[in-house]
């Protein structure tokens, strides 16, 4: 009799006991929280229905598998220095690890693990909770590479900016000692040389400015089929005998909103690009109405023009830093670096923005995209003629110039000299308040923005108040410039005697014509 209710006691405690441990591991499985439970190999022995969401998993796949089975390399080796410290301590809190889901996709988790031990200190189990991470970890990485782009920006910025005044030095020096050899002479063909080479270096500041998004740009309306067509021949030839160049360009394609030499130049350098990346093959450029735009461009309407090539295409890794400035995969001399990023700001500069996807050994597309226009506004012509400057065309004008760089003085003095100008000099602003207060016929005044102590925008604000009627240039290499520059004429830099002297020629034409209108002894018509 006793027998046999202790026996039927014991049944039921066991009865009991299992309902308890069947109770407690579906409520351990159905946890909201990424859990699992390890043997003393770090094998799985159980897991939570959140656990196999987060990765993708039956549990009959991981059941008796090694956790690290589930990581990456690097992180598998990580956690087997981790497994030592928590059978040692006891516990370890917040260790991350890369995890591999079933669809191949890497997540980021904070892991926190514990071992449980029977009475008599032997190793019962370990118990650990995830915490996916991935989201904030790409959100820190993309924080970061906007911090450093944007000081890499800033710094590139800066350095153009004074590239730009050594190169409008050499620039007018040149263009002076031109003026001075006979067309014949071996030296003149010297001096070609060196003018050219000033400006291929000025090409280079301009993909730098444009990189750090102060690039002045010249938006208007454009003719992509015309535009495309136009320089055909120029990247045929750029893109050699072994590299096909197919155009294949809706006739519909609607005019969009950009500065046309800007844009020539980005296609070149997608089309050189292409080239680089294969031995032979086919450059197609063409234009799908149809495709639907990023959702990380702004509102509004937008046409895509794509750049497409068969060559090697480029891995995940190199795909991501694709777009950072001097970053290349060419060899030693064959690239600086700052193609994909020109026309990367090229492009969010104009109001658009620049896509790339590429696969390893697939080829690459390229698309620019670029907000439409009026359609009703004249398209530009990319190869309208400078006019041409008469001589002495400043001839009895007084301009006045201010830059705190002394060469870029001498040589816009020389410039405005031989345009017949007469010419007074500031390095400063206090400076030049001062002349134009004591010199009633100054008619114009040329400004560098970038000056220190008192800005050109400053200066420009400041003469207004006392002489409201003398025009005023604004020259830098910037296209950032406070809003209080808008109003007035800008002068890119580095600039040539043609640019300058057109450039002063229009204010003090559009100042007379507009002093004309004026009542008789209106403040500011002389």
């Amino acid at each position: 009799m006793f027998d046999r209710r202790f026996a039927a006691l014991a049944t039921n405690e066991a009865l009991a006991l299992k309902r308890s441990e069947e109770q407690f591991r579906s409520l351990y499985r159905r946890t909201p929280l990424p859990l699992h439970s390890l043997d003393d190999e770090g094998r799985i022995e159980d897991v939570s229905d959140a656990w196999l969401a987060m990765l993708g998993y039956q549990r009959r796949d991981v059941i008796g598998r090694p956790l690290i089975n589930f990581m990456t390399e690097e992180s598998a080796r990580q956690r087997l220095l981790d497994w030592k410290q928590l059978l040692e301590a006891g516990e370890l809190h917040e260790r991350e690890y890369r995890l591999v889901t079933r669809d191949g996709d890497f997540i980021d988790v904070l892991a926190t693990s514990r071992v449980e031990r029977e009475a008599d200190g032997r190793f019962l189990r370990s118990v650990g909770g995830l915490v996916d991470v991935t989201a904030r970890r790409r959100a820190e990485a993309a924080l970061r590479q906007a911090q450093k782009m944007e000081a890499v920006g800033q710094l590139t910025g800066g350095i153009a900016h004074d590239f730009n005044n050594i190169l409008a030095v050499i620039l007018g020096s040149l263009e002076m000692i031109r003026k001075r050899v006979p067309a014949d002479d071996r030296t003149a063909r010297m001096v070609e040389n060196a003018i050219e080479g000033a400006k291929r270096g000025a090409a280079l500041t301009q993909r730098m400015l444009s990189f750090a998004r102060r690039q002045s740009l010249n938006p208007q309306p454009v003719d992509l089929r015309s535009l495309v067509e136009g320089m055909r021949d120029m990247m045929e030839r750029s893109l050699g005998p072994r590299v096909s160049l197919l155009v294949d360009l809706p006739p519909d394609l609607p005019m969009v909103q950009a500065d046309p030499h800007q844009l020539e130049m980005a296609l070149l350098n997608l089309a050189v690009n292409a080239r680089d990346a294969m031995d032979e093959g086919v450059i197609q450029i063409t234009s799908d109405p149809e495709k639907i735009p990023p959702s990380t461009l702004s509102k509004g309407r937008f046409c895509c023009l794509s750049v497409i090539d068969n060559g090697k295409g480029m891995d995940e890794a190199t795909l991501a830093r694709a777009q950072e400035p001097f970053f290349t995969t060419k060899g030693v001399g064959r690239g600086t670096g700052l193609g994909l990023s020109m026309v990367s700001g090229f492009a969010e500069q104009s109001g658009g923005l620049l896509d790339i996807t590429s696969r390893k050994g697939k080829g690459t597309r390229v698309d620019i995209w670029l907000p439409l226009t009026d359609a009703s506004a004249p398209a530009a012509d990319a190869d309208a003629d400078t006019p041409a400057i008469p001589v002495f065309a400043l001839a009895g004008k007084s301009v006045l110039i201010v830059d705190d760089e002394p060469l870029i003085l001498i040589n816009t003095e020389a410039m405005l000299q031989e345009a017949g100008a007469r010419v007074r000099s500031a390095a400063t602003g206090i400076e030049a308040l001062e002349i134009i207060q004591r010199d009633p016929e100054i008619a114009c005044v040329v400004t560098d923005y970038a000056m220190p102590g008192m800005t050109g925008a400053q200066l420009a604000a400041a003469i207004r108040v006392t002489k409201p009627g003398i025009p005023i240039i604004i020259a830098t290499g910037y296209a950032d410039a406070p809003e209080e520059i808008s109003k007035y004429p800008r002068l890119q830099k580095p600039f040539t005697a043609a640019g300058l002297i057109s450039s002063v020629t229009d204010v003090l034409s559009t100042s007379t014509a507009e002093v004309i209108e004026f009542p008789k002894g209106r403040p500011g018509t002389s």
